[in-house]
């Protein structure tokens, strides 16, 4: 399971104004919405209300409408945008084709200082990479074009590497990049040609990156040429497959969570497969599915969202079956700071929980590092959690 940081912090805005800069007489609208972008940007109260209780090519469907007709930047703006799409601390790039999660990077670049231009080798600047090939839907045709959803910052020289080839998983690799990616001959049953694996600590991105494509474009690819991966906007059989699988594998992450409220101060949309995993099944393997219900084949318990918060935040987790279950809260010492289910029976399927930050006597948690504990009889789970408060 992939390791990430949940508890990054953002630039400060001196800083941050300071790297933005150079943009601002070419995006000045865009600067000073990034620049006053809150830090948590959820869903409205009810933006997937129109899904609820559908699945399959039904709930896609809906999933289109709610998402469809987003507000699109122009190219140039992209280098804005992932000042706070896809920024780590200190102004890093948060790039998925040299990152090694819970690990050292080979190298890493400034946001601004080391965008654009050629490579001939790794390490030497970064682009605006495509994870959805332009020249799968006609090339530089918006808004598919800049849609922050499927565009991200990576490597110039693996981006070139990569070219236009479909994601895949490759066992005999011809090129391997210095985080582990890899390209050659895919070994997915399905297709034999060239591929490009990611590590496995972001497959989950790249599939819910796709997953979103085939959603936020069904029925307006009829001019798409297309690739081995997809029929215009719909996913092949064998890259469906593959990609389900990487979804389960490499679950929603903290970083996406942000990313995808980034990009919602700045395209009006988001992701719904980082919001509700679950309807990924639900979309594309209904029979995984009872009463809209996604049925889960072990427990699962999700990272918080947000995270981190300064009032309250939802906690989810599935059940496979019906289930005792107790949901506790502890600070970093050990000592138990709230309870939030204790023994209670639950029903298989999806269960939300919102902790309002307090205590169990009803006091404001203090600023700092806490644990949410997932227990059933059969297994325990637990997640970070980081409150903030004004001037921690």
């Amino acid at each position: 399971m992939r390791s990430y940081h949940p508890f990054q912090t953002r630039i400060n805005r001196e800083s941050k104004l300071k790297s933005l800069r150079p943009y601002l007489f070419h995006g000045v609208v865009l600067a000073l919405l990034l620049l006053s972008a809150p830090a948590s940007a959820d869903p409205p109260p009810g933006y997937y209300d129109p899904a609820a209780g559908l699945t399959g090519p039904v709930l896609q469907e809906a999933l289109h409408g709610i998402i469809d007709n987003h507000t699109s930047i122009s190219y140039d703006a992209l280098w804005l945008a992932f000042f706070t799409t896809d920024d780590k601390p200190d102004s890093i790039v948060w790039d998925m084709y040299s990152d090694i999660p819970g690990e050292n990077p080979p190298y890493t670049y400034v946001l601004g200082d080391d965008q654009g231009g050629s490579a001939s080798g790794e390490g030497e600047g970064y682009n605006r990479e495509h994870s959805w090939p332009k020249s799968w839907f006609g090339g530089e045709v918006p808004p598919m074009y800049t849609d922050l959803f499927q565009v991200v910052p990576t490597d110039i020289y693996v981006n070139n590497r990569r070219d236009n080839h479909p994601y895949g998983e490759v066992s005999s690799p011809t090129w391997e990049s210095q985080n582990g990616s890899r390209l050659g001959p895919c070994s997915y049953p399905g297709y034999s040609g060239t591929a490009f694996e990611p590590i496995d600590g972001y497959k989950g991105d790249f599939a819910r990156n796709y997953f979103y494509m085939a959603t936020r474009y069904l029925g307006e690819d009829t001019t798409w040429p297309g690739s081995a991966m997809a029929d215009g906007a719909v996913l092949t059989a064998w890259a469906e497959e593959m990609l389900i699988t990487w979804h389960l594998d490499d679950p929603v992450s903290v970083k996406e969570t942000d990313r995808n409220d980034a990009v919602y101060v700045i395209q009006s949309n988001r992701n719904p497969f980082i919001d509700h995993p679950e309807y990924v099944l639900m979309v594309y393997d209904p029979t995984s599915v009872e009463g809209g219900e996604f049925q889960a084949v072990s427990a699962v318990l999700y990272q918080n969202v947000p995270n981190p918060f300064a009032g309250m935040t939802t906690i989810r987790f599935t059940l496979p079956e019906t289930a005792t279950v107790s949901v506790t809260v502890y600070d970093i010492s050990g000592k138990l700071v709230n309870t939030l289910v204790e023994n209670d029976q639950l029903a298989e399927g999806y269960h939300d929980l919102i902790w309002n930050g307090r205590t169990a006597s009803g006091e404001p948690a203090a600023a700092g590092i806490y644990f949410c504990r997932f227990s059933t009889p059969g297994e325990t789970i637990t997640i970070p959690m980081l409150i903030i408060r004004d001037g921690s």
